[in-house]
């Protein structure tokens, strides 16, 4: 078939091509590797620990028994064992920049992924932001980084909804029509005009981007509809199972409602979402712990 005829074929069957796409699970603390994709089954009894290997739907790859979903499915995986911590902070920062030296930065910070995302690609739909952090406040702050935009700009910060499955209150119309937002939208190029003769700093850059994309949200209801978690079906909520929102110590919450929150937003057109699970410190009882929080 030629592509036109593949496409022509897709269509006809209601396959729709999606833009690419990253969701990007911070877990807190780190779980360890070496009971998840590296187990040891040879090794001594003292050394190798509780659990146990397991086969996988792709021959030659084999992962720890607390994932037996996951073996299933293994073929659309990849596990990159060559990615190692580039130091032992306790943060979010080395994976959301890929930088490893915290200290040396150029002049704004270096941006971390979503926001390259965003400068290189901007919104793949109308109305939704690129780069969305879902990430919560963490009693250990570093582990509640949802990123940020570096020497990128403010434009291409991430956008942080009030709560999982929630809409900010300054993201509502509340009455106002939409001629109404225009003589406002208006309104405010004119102060703006008055405020960039005294701009030096490139502020302004980043905040008429924000204006654009605030009317865009405003304006659509994509977005709002994506953070409405509410309108999922109950079954496929039940299936991806609820959590609870209650925070882990110093880490993250276990709500599970982020994941399809995070894939409701990737459908919607977001480019980038981040956001943490669990709390992953553990300085032992890993073996207890790990029954508790693996999938």
């Amino acid at each position: 078939m030629t592509l036109p005829q593949i496409l022509r074929a897709e269509a006809q069957q209601g396959i729709k091509r999606s833009h690419k796409a990253i969701i990007n699970v911070f877990l807190p603390g780190g779980p360890p590797h070496q009971d998840m994709w590296d187990l040891k089954p040879n090794a001594p009894k003292e050394v190798r620990g509780e659990f146990d290997e397991i086969s996988t739907n792709v021959p030659g790859i084999r992962i720890g028994d607390q994932f037996p979903r996951m073996a299933k499915m293994m073929d659309k995986f990849t596990i990159i064992r060559s990615m190692v911590g580039a130091n032992g902070r306790h943060d979010a920062w080395q994976c959301q920049t890929g930088r490893a030296n915290f200290g040396s930065q150029p002049a704004g910070g270096w941006p971390s992924m979503g926001s390259v995302l965003s400068k290189l690609h901007g919104e793949a739909a109308k109305g939704v932001p690129p780069f969305v952090g879902l990430a919560p406040d963490c009693g250990h702050k570093e582990w509640g980084d949802p990123g940020t935009s570096g020497f990128l700009g403010p434009a291409h910060s991430p956008f942080l909804p009030a709560k999982a499955g929630g809409v900010k209150e300054d993201m509502k119309l509340n009455g106002i029509n939409l001629d109404r937002l225009d003589g406002r939208r208006s309104l405010l190029t004119q102060f703006d005009q008055l405020r960039r003769d005294v701009d030096n700093k490139r502020h302004m850059e980043g905040l008429d981007a924000f204006n654009q994309q605030a009317l865009s949200m405003l304006t659509s209801a994509r977005f709002a509809e994506a953070l409405d978690i509410e309108k999922e079906d109950v079954k496929l909520r039940d299936r991806y199972g609820r959590g609870h929102n209650k925070k882990q110590s110093d880490g993250s919450h276990k709500l599970i409602d982020d994941f399809l929150l995070a894939r409701r937003l990737v459908q919607a057109g977001a480019r980038c979402v981040t956001l943490a699970f669990s709390r992953w410190d553990w300085h032992g009882g890993n073996f207890k712990r790990g029954r508790e929080d693996m999938p």
